[in-house]
Order: structure tokens, then C-alpha cells, then sequence
């Protein structure tokens, strides 16, 4: 079993991060909070969770310790999957997940693609009394992006493949970046895919 993983970024995506170690590249599928938290690094350490199925072998890493404890639990739920994790783990950061979680902020989960009403139920019966024993500080403020991209194709590129290696049509997510790179022009890509989430 893989712990961690810590090594040179050798490649980075908002989806995927490509972790070299001792000559190895190891392909790690990451969440938007992971991207913005090693975007920039030269020498990162992923926190690792690995998917083993008979026709795919996959890693799932985090930038903490927490929201890999957070993927895990959501996983755990039925009808959860680790893609769908992904989702719900790009379009918040871990502090206001768990917040919602143990507030049972329903209608805060349905915004995220891919969750039901019964699904969001669902998750916070399943995790409300487990949140607790993460250690997370439900009372933290909302993280800030900092991330400055030079082009507005560049962080409309960038968008729409991490939209599309999330699961999400090509064409749909393309529209739904070009109308909130209008309306916000200097919008980072984190933000724009976090935008993008909502509406797709």
C-alpha cells in the first residue's frame, strides 16, 4: 500500500499530477484544492489512496491528510464513487464540505454535478458524526485561489480539459467557461472550473 507519495512534479493538470520518484513517474489523479496547493511546486508529497479493479489500477492523491480522510468517507457512501468524490472535492474546499456536512446543508451538496437529492441525504447521515474525528476546523474561512494565468485561452484550455477529464461533455463545458470568462475576464482556472461545476 502507498502512503505517500513525495518526488519531483514533473507534469500538472487541474486533474492530474504527474509525481516522479527515484526515476519513476507516477500518474496521480488529484481535486482542485490538491491542484491549487501544488501549483507552482517544484517538490511536492501527495497524500495517496489507491483504486484497484480489474481493468484499472488508479492514485488518488491529496495535498492533506484531511481531504484524503474526506474522499475516503465520501467514497464510502453508497452511490458514491471516487470520480464523483472528485467532483464534490473540486467544487469546495475541505473546510466548507465539512461544514455542510455537519450542518446538513443539503441543498449545498445538490448544487454539486452528479448529487441527488437522495444522494445528498444520504451523505450526511452516512458522515455527520464522522466529520468530527477528522480534526477539521469547521469554523475556517473560505480559501482564496492565488493563481495568476497570463492568457484567457490559456485558462480556457485548461479549463475545459479538466472538465472534460472530469467526466463532462467537451461542448457543454466549453460554453459554460466562455460565459463565466465574460463575465469575470481575469478569473483564475480554478475559479472558472469551480464556476463551471455549478452550471454544467
Amino acid at each position: 500500500m502507498i502512503e505517500y507519495l513525495k518526488g519531483t512534479l514533473a507534469d500538472l493538470t487541474p486533474a492530474l499530477a504527474v509525481v516522479e520518484c527515484h526515476g519513476v513517474g507516477y500518474g496521480v489523479n488529484i481535486s482542485l484544492n490538491t491542484f491549487s496547493a501544488i501549483q507552482g511546486k517544484q517538490e511536492v508529497k501527495l497524500w495517496i489512496t489507491e483504486s484497484i479493479r480489474e481493468d484499472a489500477y488508479q492514485l488518488w492523491g491529496f495535498s492533506t491528510r484531511a481531504e484524503r480522510e474526506l474522499f475516503l468517507l465520501l467514497t464510502s457512501v453508497s452511490g458514491i464513487g471516487a470520480s464523483i468524490a472528485r467532483v464534490i472535492l473540486s467544487s469546495m474546499t475541505v473546510n466548507e464540505l465539512a461544514g455542510i456536512i455537519s450542518e446538513g446543508n443539503d441543498k449545498m451538496l445538490k448544487s454539486v454535478k452528479g448529487i441527488g437529492p437522495k444522494v445528498a441525504q444520504r451523505i450526511i447521515v452516512d458522515l455527520r458524526d464522522k466529520i468530527g474525528s477528522l480534526g477539521i476546523d469547521l469554523s475556517a474561512g473560505q480559501c482564496v485561489n492565488s493563481s495568476t494565468v497570463s492568457v484567457n485561452k490559456e485558462v480556457m484550455d485548461e479549463a475545459v480539459a479538466a472538465l472534460t477529464m472530469l467526466g463532462f461533455s467537451p461542448a457543454p463545458a466549453h460554453k459554460a467557461v466562455q460565459k463565466i470568462l465574460t463575465d469575470e475576464p481575469d478569473a483564475p482556472v480554478e475559479r472558472v472550473i469551480k464556476l463551471a461545476l455549478k452550471m454544467l
